[in-house]
């Protein structure tokens, strides 16, 4: 297959979720082998390229973050980083005006159609993806957390969430990856909180822009957003969203069929860890 920038630039804005800040950003095309891109336009006394790589990640908990050596940082590219994973996107520069990539609605659907918006051009290199041949397995036995990639010919993903909570108990879902099933069945699917864990992740200040217009945030009772799900599985299909996103930390497709149970960016960013020491990236 053939790395893929965009055919032209478009721009992006938007709240941050955990900052609470307005965000721009321009999406532009790359050359090959530049790979995904971030450049803090708003900084200027330090190096303000920022590399997607797994060796830049930091502070997993609550989303996927990348910094450089001089500690300039882009906070939640999760759901931005699944949007080029499917779309096929292996070269692109963000100029971005800010530290967190905006939320929108809390799913990737709107970075999908400005993606689709801006065009989707070939390059002349090949890329050749990563063919997991043996089992990749990270577990956690004390949290039940785990996250494997099997050998498979194709991307698949089967994914189980199990919560202790009145509404949302356990849900699995499972998906051969590709555009069209993304966009029917991942990509409008949004970030969630519980109502309980508010006040606490404000205080850390995290979630500072976060609604009812960019999350599902759950009751004892269920969703407290007047419109509902999108779908009834609408939180474990949002986690499927995401790890493709985390897994797209590679820069490079991969075959395999992946496995996660009860996992989340920590978890998956060790399996995208193993796999990269195991390719020798």
């Amino acid at each position: 297959m053939k790395r893929k920038t965009i055919k032209n630039q478009v721009k992006v804005s938007g709240i941050g979720l955990h900052k609470g800040k307005e965000v721009k950003m321009v999406l532009k095309p790359a050359s090959q082998k530049n790979g995904i891109v971030f450049k803090r336009m708003d900084i200027s006394d330090k190096d303000n390229i920022v590399k997607v790589n797994y060796k830049n990640l930091f502070d997993l908990e609550r989303g996927t973050n990348v910094q450089n050596k001089d500690g300039v940082k882009i906070h939640t590219i999760e759901h931005f980083m699944s949007a080029l994973s499917v779309c096929g996107i292996t070269d692109i520069l963000v100029e971005i005006e800010g530290n967190e990539m905006p939320i929108l609605d809390g799913s990737s659907a709107q970075f999908v159609e400005k993606i689709k918006s801006a065009g989707i051009l070939e390059l002349e290199e090949e890329i050749e993806p990563l063919v997991i041949t043996e089992p990749i397995i990270f577990s956690d036995e004390k949290s039940g957390k785990y996250v494997l990639a099997l050998p498979y010919d194709g991307f698949k993903i089967s994914y189980t969430i199990d919560f202790k909570h009145t509404f949302l108990k356990s849900e699995y879902f499972e998906i051969e990856v590709n555009l069209e099933n993304y966009e029917k069945n991942i990509a409008s699917c949004r970030t969630f909180a519980f109502d309980y864990e508010i006040e606490f992740l404000k205080k850390n200040n995290l979630a500072l822009g976060g609604s009812l217009k960019n999350a599902i945030v759950i009751g004892k009772d269920g969703p407290l957003n007047d419109s509902g799900l999108r779908f009834e599985n609408e939180f474990v299909r949002h986690k499927i969203l995401d790890i493709i996103g985390d897994l797209y930390v590679l820069g490079t497709p991969i075959k395999a069929h992946i496995i996660a149970i009860k996992a989340g960016h920590f978890v998956n960013a060790k399996l995208t860890e193993m796999i990269a020491k195991k390719f020798g990236m």
